[in-house]
């Protein structure tokens, strides 16, 4: 196991000891883990081998021949279809290891991930992978201006849209917070009541992908007075994404091309809680069904920081781990 964080989000990188998961696709792999036998994520999530402010990805064989590597992405509450910080970290693991073969001043990495397709560019000098740029799934808006009734909060305006998984996007200011490290643990809070209130009250179906039917996260978002973004994603048990957050700005870039607020070759600079920034650019146009989509370019930087075998004696009475909720909050029916 390689550990690896992307502009502060850790995403340590299973690179060997896991032979595959059943399913014909990356999809119906991530499936079987979400609806079957959930083990291998509860093992390697879940405390005394994780922790809650970290994702574990899981590298597997690529099910497309048009593909060098596959993984899927583990956290603490299920396995998801994308991540970008994610991707990242692992791009950064394949080359800087060598399991995929480095070229400078660029190495085009293909990856098969259940969202689909994702085409990675690493910049690559002296050995090293500098910086990743993800062209990233197509992403559309599904709901613009939505209203939820949130216990002890009332009527809440949210976005719903795709950046590679479902977001409530949200402004803070219409609940008096702001995005900044003093104000996380309400943020995680208030993000967590309005993701129940979401899926509980809205309905909406990607188009082509009938498993992906509700939000995997909230997305607090806001832009400084230079322009800049900035933005706070709430992970289930109760956390803030330390990155700015690849397919939330995803999302994000699909909201703001439909307001007209950005244009085809456009390139924004998008900023984390703790001020980590990503590239978030609109590369061209396409739809998704019957839907108007964008496609995103995100572009971020990731480091290896250790190297690390995990296991288990089978005397050990917590073999699928656990998890209290002074580190994993108090959001645990958001937890599988």
């Amino acid at each position: 196991m390689v550990e690896a964080h992307a502009e502060g989000e850790v995403g340590r990188v299973i690179t060997s000891g896991v032979l595959d998961i059943p399913g014909s696709t990356m999809l119906d792999k991530m499936q079987y883990i979400n609806t079957v036998d959930d083990s291998i994520r509860r093992f390697c999530v879940f405390e005394p081998r994780g922790a809650a402010q970290m994702s574990t990805n899981l590298l597997l064989p690529p099910t497309r021949e048009d593909c060098d590597a596959g993984f899927i992405v583990l956290q603490g509450d299920k396995a998801h279809a994308m991540s970008g910080s994610n991707t990242i970290c692992v791009v950064t693991v394949l080359l800087e290891t060598g399991i995929l073969e480095m070229k400078e001043p660029e190495t085009i990495v293909r990856l098969d991930m259940p969202a689909g397709l994702v085409v990675a560019r690493a910049e690559c000098r002296n050995g090293k992978c500098v910086r990743v740029a993800l062209d990233v799934n197509p992403s559309f808006v599904e709901m613009l201006d939505a209203e939820v009734d949130v216990p002890g909060l009332g009527k809440v305006i949210v976005d719903i849209a795709y950046g590679g998984i479902h977001y409530g996007l949200i402004d803070p200011m219409q609940l008096g917070l702001k995005i900044a490290p003093e104000s996380a643990r309400a943020l995680v809070d208030v993000g967590c009541r309005i993701h129940r209130a979401i899926n509980q009250q809205l309905d909406f179906q990607h188009p082509l992908i009938s498993e992906l039917n509700e939000i995997s996260y909230t997305m607090f978002v806001d832009t400084r007075e230079n322009g800049e973004l900035v933005g706070a994603t709430i992970l289930p048990p109760g956390r803030i994404d330390r990155s700015p957050c690849g397919t939330g700005n995803s999302a994000r870039l699909a909201v703001r091309h439909v307001r007209g607020e950005v244009e085809v070759g456009q390139t924004d600079t998008a900023r984390s809680i703790i001020d980590s920034q990503f590239q978030v650019s609109l590369k061209e146009l396409t739809r998704v069904g019957n839907k108007p989509a964008v496609i995103p370019t995100i572009s971020g930087r990731g480091w290896i920081h250790g190297i690390r075998q995990i296991g288990y004696d089978p005397t050990d009475p917590y073999p699928d781990g656990y998890k209290v909720s002074d580190c994993w909050g108090d959001a645990f029916d958001l937890l599988m």
